[in-house]
């Protein structure tokens, strides 16, 4: 298996998407994080669409270590293009990403050409920021709305194949809106990944209106597809783009190389929040504050069982390996049992035995029925009578 590409696309897809966009000390903050994660390809934004964009991919390539690449998005209009190519000048490794809709929908209703002179626009604009580009960078051509082109697919691959032939680096497959199942895609991603050439990077990019934008991204890279494109905590238009963090993580316990700095993801995570104004809902895999919390009783007894050690019963991770402290954490309610009263009067220093446990087990469930969730102080409390 090859290592995967994360190509970032946080200061972009994720920023066009906040209600207070990020301005260009902030960008540059953000890029901090994404690069000290290990992350080496960055989408910085999107020069064409206004100054403050061009500014800020602009300072991006500035700022950028030499070992980056740092990519910008455009349309397949000339003069976005060329923009484009002036915004990446300063770049050591600049790409130039166009992106053109490919399906029989956006065709008709929104493009609203026929697909030859669909075809015919993509190999113009690869091969003009080929020329631009030269030597120096890479072109990424990005056929929109991919995972609605069932119905065209041998279409789309001819398009794809004449981008390549006109200079195309990468070839990027996009599930610009998620409608279907992850398989419907992936078999997709095949398709393409069987009749690229071999110097030619397959791409894709996950959308999660449907909430499988992770699914469908690791299993596109086990279909060939080297290059994912993510945000970091999963921001981006509407429900969000597929989760930098939980498609690492998943690839990491798959045995998959992933070159990253895992040790920073927890603290990362929690920043862009703050940085975004996205929370993270309590949820949320990884890093979510109820994650790492066990309730029920049968769920604490594994739990208890299997503390310390790498694999847990009821956890998918050694949470340690993304920074986060707190493997298992014991909370009693009315649904909990006898595990979670030894637990947590072992963390203060009370050893007792499971028969004890059993008899304050009524008066521990009574008194959460009455308050919900006890603290550690509570149940101690009642353990030495003070409740």
């Amino acid at each position: 298996m090859k290592t995967p590409i994360f190509h970032d696309t946080t200061l972009r897809d994720g920023n066009q998407s906040l209600k207070k966009p990020w301005n260009i000390d902030e960008k540059l903050t953000v890029l901090r994080l994404i690069t000290d994660l290990g992350i080496k390809h960055v989408e910085a934004g999107f020069p064409s669409a206004g100054g403050m964009d061009f500014e800020a991919v602009d300072a991006v390539c500035r700022t950028a270590d030499a070992s980056c690449t740092i990519c910008a998005l455009t349309r397949a209009i000339e003069k976005d293009i060329a923009v484009t190519a002036e915004a990446l000048k300063h770049a050591a490794n600049p790409r130039i990403h166009i992106v053109l809709a490919v399906s029989p929908f956006t065709i008709e209703h929104m493009l609203k050409k026929s697909p030859m002179a669909v075809k015919e626009i993509a190999v113009a604009s690869v091969r003009q920021a080929r020329s631009l580009m030269k030597d120096k960078g890479q072109v990424q051509f990005t056929g929109e709305h991919f995972g609605d082109c069932v119905d065209n697919l041998d279409f789309v691959k001819e398009v794809f194949l004449a981008c390549a032939d006109a200079g195309a680096d990468v070839i990027n497959m996009p599930n610009t809106v998620e409608r279907y199942r992850p398989h419907m895609f992936t078999r997709m991603v095949e398709e393409v990944v069987a009749v690229l050439p071999k110097n030619v990077v397959a791409s894709v990019h996950c959308h999660n209106d449907l909430g499988m934008a992770t699914a469908t991204s690791v299993e596109s890279y086990f279909a060939g597809a080297v290059q994912i494109e993510t945000c970091l905590n999963g921001i981006g238009e509407r429900a969000g783009n597929a989760n930098f963090f939980e498609t690492a993580v998943v690839l990491h316990n798959c045995g998959v190389e992933t070159g990253l700095n895992m040790n920073l993801f927890y603290d990362t995570a929690v920043r862009i929040a703050e940085m975004s104004g996205v929370p993270i809902h309590q949820k949320a895999p990884l890093f979510g504050g109820d994650v790492v919390i066990h309730r029920s009783g049968i769920h604490q007894d594994g739990a208890v069982k299997t503390k310390g050690m790498k694999k847990g019963a009821y956890r998918p991770m050694d949470f340690s390996v993304i920074g986060r402290k707190n493997n298992d954490h014991i909370g009693f309610t009315s649904q909990s049992g006898t595990a979670a009263i030894q637990d947590i009067l072992a963390q203060a220093g009370h050893i007792i035995t499971p028969e004890k446990a059993r008899e304050m087990l009524n008066r521990c469930k009574e008194a959460s029925e009455r308050n919900g969730e006890l603290t550690p102080e509570q149940i101690e409390n009642i353990y030495l009578g003070r409740a």
